[in-house]
């Protein structure tokens, strides 16, 4: 997968940047669930590398989108949200997290000016023993008052006097140049770790098993959609179309039948609606075959989470 962030790198041209050799770094997006991580790194890269959906846990994996330029290299991460796991999937989520704490060589923590949610304590405190810079992002201002702006600014002052505070919003594409500035001005010296037309380290299956899971978010309530997991079993490019088969595995049969739906009508609607996103992706017609089976307690099971990718 290929491509140059064009709006941002124009950006970056039009502001000063003095390099006098080339930079490259590890940049980690971190942050509370639903902060707005995901758009924020689809923005930045200029590809929807990261699902976004209105609900918690989305992001599952950490999901690597490299920007490049003719004298830096950004490689950014968006990871899961930060909480408190109460089964095992959770506990390899925080790890993909804590993965993210130990090679950044720029924090991003994504802070919502319009939610009061709380980061958890000890990664408020690994934030502030760190000597990594970061940049704080206060996201969402397009939704508050001046009132709330400043309220919030001096909030998070105080909460962590070493974070640089940028106000932004991710959606409106607000302020992104100067994140885009910042960082390159942060970054280490070095040469680049991918070929400069490289835009993510994730392969196409990746992505085909996350739009066919964001397309169940969307469309499932409750308890279902936590409790699905996408393995994409075979991608087959070929000259006029590609050919994919993917199972979603759930814990239980009652969830099986939920997914399917009345005569398979529910299954039907989600399949389309993932075949349609996947061509939109891939620029290509699909041809998308699932099947649905059980993996009983997939997301307490060590081995099955491993098999996974977690």
């Amino acid at each position: 997968m290929q491509r140059y962030n064009s709006f941002l790198c124009k950006q970056i041209k039009n502001r000063t940047i003095s390099l006098s050799t080339h930079k490259s770094g590890f940049v980690s997006i971190i942050g509370c669930p639903n902060v707005g991580k995901s758009t924020l790194l689809n923005v930045l890269v200029g590809e929807r590398l990261s699902i976004i959906t209105s609900k918690a846990q989305t992001t599952r994996h950490r999901i690597m989108g490299i920007v490049s330029g003719e004298n830096y290299q950004i490689v950014f991460s968006d990871t899961p949200g930060i909480l408190k796991p109460n089964y095992k999937l959770q506990e390899k989520m925080m790890q993909f997290v804590i993965s993210a704490f130990s090679d950044a060589d720029v924090f991003l923590l994504i802070v919502d000016i319009y939610e009061d949610i709380h980061l958890e304590d000890s990664y408020l405190e690994k934030l502030k023993n760190t000597s990594t810079p970061i940049l704080l992002l206060l996201n969402k201002i397009d939704l508050a008052t001046q009132e709330v702006l400043d309220t919030k600014l001096a909030e998070w002052k105080e909460k962590l006097p070493n974070a640089e505070i940028i106000p932004i919003s991710a959606l409106k594409k607000f302020n992104l140049e100067t994140v885009m500035y910042r960082i390159t001005e942060l970054l280490p010296f070095g040469e680049a770790f991918y070929d400069k037309d490289t835009l993510t380290d994730k392969p196409e299956k990746f992505f085909v098993s996350e739009i066919i899971r964001e397309k169940i978010l969307l469309q499932y309530k409750k308890e279902i959609p936590y409790s699905v997991e996408v393995i994409v079993n075979s991608f087959k490019d070929e000259e006029t179309i590609i050919k994919i088969q993917a199972d979603i595995l759930v814990e239980r049969e009652s969830q099986k039948g939920i997914i399917i739906g009345h005569k398979g009508e529910a299954l039907k609607k989600m399949a389309t609606r993932a075949r349609l996103e996947a061509e939109t992706f891939f620029g290509k017609k699909i041809f998308l075959e699932i099947f649905i089976k059980v993996a009983k307690d997939w997301r307490n099971n060590d081995m099955n989470l491993k098999h996974f990718g977690y």
